[in-house]
């Protein structure tokens, strides 16, 4: 199948591809250590914030393994496919806009994938601009007020960076 091939979400495409998986880790990065991202919310692994037991990191907390993780990532984000699936029933989607998707409920989400501009779009099949939406999330709440990360000195702009390579990725399953 082509990246570009598109497919019934829920039938064709049910989870992240591999590729998706090893994206998300190469933007997150993973710290086996618990230390605070650039909202200062404490983070561990591979981004995750909060276990597979619902408790949120501290950090304060020992350090886990490269396999912890892993497994904690994959924990994650199986339960972001089924939540994707559930909103995008009946889209056709190729496997790099999933992942594109994916990684973005990942970092931002299932609540704001809810009520993105994103998700209205694909339902309204206008995938371009779900794509072009992606770079309205530009932002991160820094001590209680809103930083835009396109902005070098505001010590953020890997959270731009990503939002530009998906917005890239994703205009390439369209083109």
């Amino acid at each position: 199948m082509s990246n570009k091939t598109k497919l019934l979400v829920g039938i064709g495409i049910v989870a992240s591809s591999l590729t998706g998986l090893y994206w998300t880790q190469e933007r997150e990065g993973t710290v086996l250590v618990p230390y605070y991202d650039s909202g200062k919310v404490a983070t561990i692994g591979t981004g995750t914030t909060v276990y597979p037991n619902g408790q949120k990191v501290k950090i304060t907390d020992p350090p886990i393994t490269k396999k912890q993780a892993a497994d904690y990532l994959q924990y994650h984000m199986k339960g972001d496919a089924a939540y994707i699936n559930n909103t995008l029933k009946g889209i056709k989607l190729s496997q790099d806009e999933y992942d594109v998707y994916a990684d973005f409920v990942y970092q931002y989400g299932r609540a704001t994938w809810s009520k993105s501009s994103m998700l209205r779009n694909l339902k309204q099949g206008k995938y371009v601009q779900a794509c072009n939406s992606l770079l309205l999330y530009k932002y991160i709440t820094k001590s209680g007020k809103k930083v835009d990360c396109s902005i070098k000195s505001n010590k953020c702009l890997g959270v731009w960076t990503w939002q530009v390579k998906r917005n890239k990725k994703c205009l390439g399953a369209n083109s």
